[in-house]
């Protein structure tokens, strides 16, 4: 697994997406009745009751806000709490201004932006040409375009929403940024939401000054160069988690597979062979066979492309030509193929608490207790079958609580306070333990039912002996690697030796060291 998670969980009614859209609906015609979408996301009560938000000092630089809505709220109240001056351009400033703090100042648009040097432009793209008779008067000052396209929008136009707003208005700078942060990550500040800033202009100087103010907001400024790139930053809020797709595609064929292998064993040939119906075993029982089959595939995916990865820079004998496509782009999934993997293993865990709860069960018991007393069989007690299950939970447990580290590990602020050193050996040795402990759990659940006849229904092996199959060359490939002809090889090739190079390269004395702060 490689280090993260991303998010802002909280519900906020309007993300930065949207929120230009509130704008426009208080500034043009035929706009709609005052409703629940037009009160401010933080309380009049708690805007004043904040020292931060009081009167900007004397001498503070004036910003000016094109647009009333929710983001445009937001974005005045996190400037005036930054020391900004701010000011407020809407069509109807006498109904918006008690949705702002009380030291914002709501007028006029033509008045708004009159004195401050940085307007933010908070409306539609389809408003943009209602802002052209403002074109005197925004002469020469610097534009912040934070609206978003919609999908459908953003496959349709050509141009981003910043290359438009730069071709209307000529004389001015615009520059793209803070179309990433939602109005909710605005008021709540950086410690509860994404902390970077895109920024993308033609003029330096105005992605200084831009810069400079998300610093004192703060959030932290990302340069992505030029205004060409407003399209690629516009595109970042219509990403649904692009990282995930192919590892949840793939934990997906991995269910649906083992739970159609589950089903055929378990309830189809009970049903077809014996004539009993055992198709309430499905919500539950199956289920609770399969997660940990996906599980176990998952967690041992992870590993694998680290252990083609060593076999081909032996084979190349360096560490400079390119892996394959396909390689490379596993390597860099192998983090959310991790985090799968502790959800079904924790989802398997879950499952395993409420089996007792199952009223198949409680009848199983009752059924199993009346034949004891007819069979006057007083006593019940199998040692192989007890100390079985004692290790089988215990090694179980062991996986799943070395798997939790891994999990926690991946979160940025946890990974951020590790050395690289610590992160490797969290992500790499503990996560090889996992390994190494879910296979002993599996082999401990399957005992010896691999040898016994009757395990194989349909002639179809046990579940747990195919899972067993990629784990296993995992390890056994991991420990071929510890030997040491393959070890002070790769230390080698890791540290810049190449096969067919004349230069004599010499490994430190500490070849172990050498070993451990050298990865794939």
């Amino acid at each position: 697994m490689a280090a993260e998670v991303p998010g802002d969980w909280c519900a906020c009614p309007t993300n930065s997406a949207q929120d230009c859209g509130k704008s426009p609906g208080k500034d043009t015609p035929g706009t709609r009745v005052l409703g629940e979408m037009d009160k401010p996301l933080i309380s009049r009560h708690r805007v004043d009751s904040d020292g931060s938000l009081a009167e900007p000092p004397s001498g503070a630089p004036k910003v000016g806000i094109l647009g009333s809505g929710d983001f445009a709220r937001s974005l005045a109240t996190r400037l005036v709490g930054s020391g900004f001056s701010v000011v407020v351009g809407s069509r109807n400033p006498k109904r918006t201004a008690g949705l702002f703090p009380s030291s914002t100042q709501v007028t006029f648009q033509e008045e708004a932006v009159r004195s401050p040097g940085v307007i933010f432009v908070a409306v539609f793209r389809e408003h943009y040409s209602s802002l052209c008779g403002l074109s005197d008067q925004l002469a020469g000052k610097i534009l912040v375009d934070v609206s978003n396209p919609t999908e459908q929008e953003h496959l349709q136009h050509r141009e981003s929403n910043a290359e438009y707003l730069a071709s209307l208005f000529p004389t001015c700078t615009v520059v793209k940024a803070f179309n990433v942060i939602s109005a909710w990550t605005l008021q709540a500040g950086p410690r509860d939401g994404n902390r970077q800033v895109p920024i993308c202009s033609d003029q330096p100087e105005a992605k200084r000054i831009i810069s400079e103010m998300v610093h004192a907001m703060g959030f932290m400024p990302l340069d992505m160069g030029s205004l060409a790139s407003a399209r690629e930053v516009e595109a970042m809020p219509l990403c649904l988690l692009p990282a995930w797709k192919v590892p949840a595609l793939l934990a997906l064929g991995l269910f649906v597979c083992f739970f159609a292998y589950n089903f055929i064993r378990d309830v189809l040939q009970p049903y077809v062979q014996e004539g009993k119906n055992k198709f309430y075993k499905l919500p539950v029982s199956v289920v609770n066979t399969t997660l940990p089959c996906v599980a176990y595939v998952l967690l041992s995916l992870v590993y694998l492309p680290g252990v083609l990865a060593a076999a081909l820079q032996l084979q190349r004998g360096t560490k400079y030509r390119r892996f394959p496509d396909w390689l490379d782009h596993w390597l860099q999934h192998r983090k959310q193929i991790g985090l799968l993997s502790f959800f079904c293993a924790t989802l398997h865990a879950l499952y395993s608490f409420c089996l007792p709860l199952r009223r198949s069960h409680r009848y199983d018991l009752v059924n199993l207790a009346v034949k004891q007393v007819l069979t006057n069989k007083s006593h019940i007690w199998v040692e192989e079958e007890v100390w079985r299950m004692e290790i089988y939970l215990s090694l179980g447990v062991l996986a799943l609580g070395t798997l939790s580290l891994l999990a926690v590990t991946s979160l940025p602020s946890i990974a951020n306070s590790l050395n690289w050193r610590e992160f490797s050996f969290v992500q790499s040795t503990l996560g090889f333990v996992a390994l190494v402990l879910s296979t002993l759990h599996t082999l401990t659940y399957g005992w010896t039912r691999a040898f016994e006849e009757s395990r194989y229904k349909f002639y179809l092996p046990p579940t747990f002996t195919l899972t067993l199959l990629v784990p296993c060359v995992v390890i056994l490939a991991k420990g071929l690697f510890l030997l040491r002809c393959f070890r002070l090889r790769l230390a080698k090739i890791r540290r810049g030796w190449e096969k067919d190079s004349a230069v004599k390269f010499m490994l430190p004395n500490d070849s172990i060291l050498t070993e451990k702060t050298s990865h794939v």
